[in-house]
């Protein structure tokens, strides 16, 4: 049995991603901050039999991160890696906080950095492995009132091009996934999008990832 690691795998694109792995007969690992929640996403799977791991961990955290996969190296082997958990936050410029900014780096890029660097060794072992970045269509143009957010996820694009360059020899495959709005929680405390109807289902999202994966190359959607 293969095992994927999805960051930000309690809600949203994250969630749907492991229903989708686990459907195929993936073992799961979904990781976030909060337990509470991780674990009640961890019930909802295993009721759909699903084979499922949670791990609770702040991507921010460099110390955190490399102990919470150590920590799952001893027990699982890791197949393919998810860097999905990312926030938004958005406005014009003079309106975000330093806070907010702090939190897109930090979340965004570093801890993109921080859970492929603590897990690429190990990936590059496998006898076939997959990193899939979830970039958004953000990594790919600017936008406005998306200055911040759009900084983060063209630092993400270039990290994932250079994994692609540094690891073009290796058992490891770099997918870069740009896709737009999708109806997830990651909208719930934010006025930006103002008519939801029109953004994707994240389970249609989800779908076409794990679909389009297999053919190794970068997803534009």
């Amino acid at each position: 049995m293969k095992t994927v690691l999805i960051t930000g795998g309690s809600t949203g694109l994250g969630y749907e991603l492991a229903k989708r792995y686990a459907r195929d007969g993936y073992h799961v690992v979904i990781t976030g901050r909060n337990e509470e929640k991780l674990k009640a996403s961890q019930a909802e799977l295993k009721k759909q039999g699903a084979h499922v791991t949670t791990s609770a961990f702040d991507i921010q955290n460099e110390h955190d991160v490399k102990n919470a996969i150590d920590t799952l190296l001893q027990r699982h082997n890791i197949d393919v890696l998810i860097n999905n958990a990312g926030v938004g936050h958005f406005g014009p410029l003079p309106s975000l906080s330093g806070q907010d900014i702090h939190n897109m780096i930090d979340t965004n890029v570093k801890g993109t950095i921080f859970v492929t660097q603590a897990l690429i060794q190990h990936l590059c072992e496998r006898s076939s492995a997959q990193i899939i970045n979830i970039v958004s269509t953000a990594g790919l143009r600017g936008k406005v009132n998306e200055t911040a957010y759009v900084a983060s996820k063209f630092a993400v694009r270039g990290f994932t091009e250079s994994l692609k360059a540094e690891y073009a020899n290796q058992n490891v495959t770099i997918i870069g996934a740009y896709m737009g709005g999708m109806d997830t929680p990651f909208w719930d405390e934010s006025d930006h999008i103002q008519d939801k109807s029109r953004l994707k289902p994240a389970s249609q999202i989800a779908d076409i990832v794990y679909d389009k994966s297999s053919q190794g190359e970068d997803i534009i959607l």
